[in-house]
């Protein structure tokens, strides 16, 4: 492969180096690599054609010149000249490790895996096709980018394809790679890609929005010219450099805003802002405080992501005004450096060195950062991944505040427990409450931009499955994930080791109980405590263990009734199926009442002991499955049944009363009620008879509302 310099270059090579001079003072020490990339990938795909007729390289060199227009660094733009050569040419990843350096063959196999990966397919498999995908990119954020050069290139010629796969490409398109580039603030991208998806998903929308735009445009041209030639006056005036222009949003956008809002094109005011570009971000107030005064501002539109940057990088001053003619007008007003930011995301933030931290850029791809962090080490069921990305791929932002002023970035819907997870995860594990701009809310309690967030723990506080409905940040997930996973493990070992201690012992082997602890391996367990996890769990039974050691008979299964073909009601208001003249209770442990979900437990001697579905005391239960019966509620009207009620809140005279006058105001009947105080907190027990889980959730609501209340919960 040749690889000395000619005197001229062809001009598409010339092209690149030119842009390249652009933003890289050592273009000319990198030229010949360059050179040796081109002209390498040209000689590899010299006899390969696009179903267009074009050669083959004519995508290569266009997906590299992207990225020169990113002001990307030598070795990206030269695997993307090469990105396509292990997977459609015979040259082998070896010789390109001998012909390049590691860090771009390293590149373009990542790229070439992520070509690999068809997200159009079920849904397990489309989950684990978007781990892939970012996992891949965990080293190296500019395979990402690369991919993303590679992805427009292809939409741009994707006529040429047959209308199946056009429209899988264009569906992967908008729902993977425009979403992800906004979320790394590559906007301009992210723009096209989705105008160019719009067009072939749904090509008679796009032309009849195209015609309409141009139309409208046309007719409006002359007050967009007039409106900005006020502008540039009354800038001159302040003696205010600036580049002032409209841009038309993107047609995408304006698609969806026509579906949100139910309306036509022609009622669609804001199709297009007005941009202001000036020197420094001093000029940016001053030219949002002229604008505000020779034009009537509408207030719900002003955002200063200025002070407050997204947290992929993006800054600018948004504000929407008044028109001379009456019509409401958009204006960005940025510096030339936020423009930039704002076009290119994160290649804006690239540093082109070997060595070397990059602050800015570990700063606004954090979020992605996290996310595989957690990608590593979570084990979620796909649907439930699919949904997180979603909010991760696709979220707003909001910005809150400590008490000491400090900004925590969240996304919409984020609650108080969120923001205790950003503070910190030991903050977040202790949390039982918070002040939001000083007024007591639950966890679960949404959050909205410029609210100053306290948040309140103890150390006797233990993290809820429920938690898992409140959050919504991927942090928070992960970690009251992890902590219930933990805690699990913990206690089932804990479970089954006096569960085999107490079995042993039962079989009059208490001799054997340590020779036994011994034996984890033979049951296919590397540690003693997965094997008691297994006891503790269920998955294991005892009687098998002494079974399998000392070649006893297993212990006979307590004798059940054969089943009966009718039902036996009990006066406990719960219906048999299959048995009869059998005593039914309710377990004390958990309390049901009618409405919840419940399941039955043949006992020796008690006959059947209904629990809640979500007991923690049914793993006590799992050795012997058998004993398991569905039950359900039978209950004639009037009947009422005993809950209790755990509150937490904060200590103060009169919260026992509130508590009580809440219970009586519903005509509720109290059989007890009992607070402890610990520090600032109070805690207390509420037993009362209810009629069903609609009365108590009823109950609950209003007792929520008591002024110091934190956290409320059935027991």
């Amino acid at each position: 492969m040749p690889t000395s310099l000619p005197k001229t270059f062809p001009e598409q090579f010339q092209k690149l180096i030119d842009n390249i001079k652009s933003y890289n003072a050592n273009y000319a020490a990198d030229t010949p690599l360059l050179w040796k990339a081109y002209t390498f990938s040209r000689e590899a795909h010299k006899d390969q054609y696009r179903q267009s007729g074009e050669p083959y390289f004519q995508h290569l060199y266009h997906t590299a010149l992207t990225l020169t227009e990113l002001n990307m660094d030598t070795p990206t733009v030269c695997a993307g000249l090469l990105h396509d050569i292990l997977e459609d040419t015979n040259i082998s990843k070896e010789l390109l490790i001998n012909e390049f350096s590691p860090q771009i063959v390293r590149f373009v196999n990542g790229v070439t895996k992520i070509g690999g990966i068809k997200f159009q397919s079920e849904q397990q498999e489309q989950a684990q096709n978007f781990r892939k995908m970012l996992l891949s990119v965990a080293d190296d954020i500019r395979v990402i980018i690369i991919k993303f050069a590679d992805r427009l290139h292809n939409m741009r010629t994707l006529d040429a394809l047959p209308e199946k796969k056009r429209r899988r490409i264009a569906l992967e398109t908008r729902d993977v790679y425009a979403p992800l580039a906004h979320r790394l603030g590559m906007y301009r991208l992210k723009m096209e890609m989705e105008d160019l998806a719009l067009k072939h998903l749904e090509p008679e929308v796009y032309a009849e929005l195209n015609k309409k735009i141009i139309a409208q445009r046309k007719r409006t041209q002359k007050d967009i010219d007039d409106f900005i030639r006020l502008i540039n006056q009354y800038l001159r005036e302040e003696n205010i450099e600036a580049r002032v222009f409209g841009r038309i949003k993107n047609y995408y956008s304006i698609y969806n805003k026509m579906l949100r809002q139910n309306r036509p094109l022609e009622e669609i005011f804001d199709i297009l802002a007005i941009r202001i570009i000036v020197n420094s971000i001093t000029h940016c107030y001053s030219v949002l405080g002229i604008v505000h005064q020779k034009f009537t501002p509408i207030t719900e539109r002003f955002r200063d992501f200025i002070a407050t940057p997204k947290s992929n990088g993006y800054q600018s001053v948004h504000t929407t005004v008044i028109g001379p003619k009456g019509i409401p007008i958009e204006i960005q007003i940025r510096t030339d450096e936020m423009d930039r930011t704002a076009e290119v995301g994160i290649a804006a933030h690239w540093k082109y060195k070997e060595t070397g931290k990059n602050d800015d850029l570990d700063k606004h791809i954090k979020w992605l950062r996290d996310l595989i962090d957690i990608l590593k080490n979570d084990t979620r069921d796909d649907e439930e991944f699919l949904n997180t990305l979603k909010i991760d791929l696709f979220n707003d932002e909001i910005f809150v505040f400590t008490p000491k002023g400090d900004l925590i970035k969240l996304p919409v819907n984020a609650t108080a427990l969120d923001f205790a997870f950003a503070v910190h995860t030991e903050v977040g594990y202790r949390c039982i409450g918070a002040k939001v701009n000083g007024k007591i809310v639950s966890l679960n309690s949404r959050l909205s931009s410029g609210d100053r967030i306290e948040i309140i723990t103890s150390n006797d506080h233990n993290v809820s499955y429920n938690w898992l409905r409140y959050v919504t940040t991927n942090r928070a997930k992960h970690r009251v994930r992890k902590w219930l996973q933990r805690h699990e493990f913990e206690q089932s070992i804990k479970l089954g080791e006096e569960m085999l201690e107490k079995e042993m012992r039962k079989a009059r082997l208490s001799s054997k109980i340590k020779d036994v602890k011994k034996h984890y391996a033979d049951f296919g367990y590397d540690t003693v405590n997965l094997f008691y996890q297994a006891i503790g769990k269920g998955e294991l039974t005892v009687s098998h263990i002494v079974s399998k050691l000392y070649r006893k008979e297993e212990p006979k299964k307590p004798e059940v009734p054969e089943p009966q073909v009718r039902q036996y009601r009990s006066t406990n208001g719960i219906s048999v199926s299959g048995y009869e003249n059998m005593m039914v209770q309710l377990a004390k442990c958990c309390n049901p009442i009618p409405g919840d979900k419940i399941i039955g437990y043949i006992t020796r001697g008690r006959g059947i002991t209904v629990h809640r579905h979500d007991c923690p005391n049914i793993p006590n239960l799992e050795e012997e499955k058998d004993r398991f019966i569905d039950v359900k509620w039978h209950v004639k009207a009037g009947r009422t049944f005993v809950t209790r009620i755990k509150i937490i809140g904060e200590d103060r005279s009169s919260l026992i009363y509130d508590v009580s006058q809440i219970i009586h105001d519903q005509h509720t009947n109290m059989l007890s009620i009992n607070f402890s105080v610990e520090g600032k907190l109070a805690r207390g027990q509420v037993a009362v008879m209810v009629e069903s889980l609609r009365h108590a959730e009823r109950l609950i609501r209003k007792l929520k509302r008591v002024p110091g209340v934190l956290t409320i919960d059935r027991t």
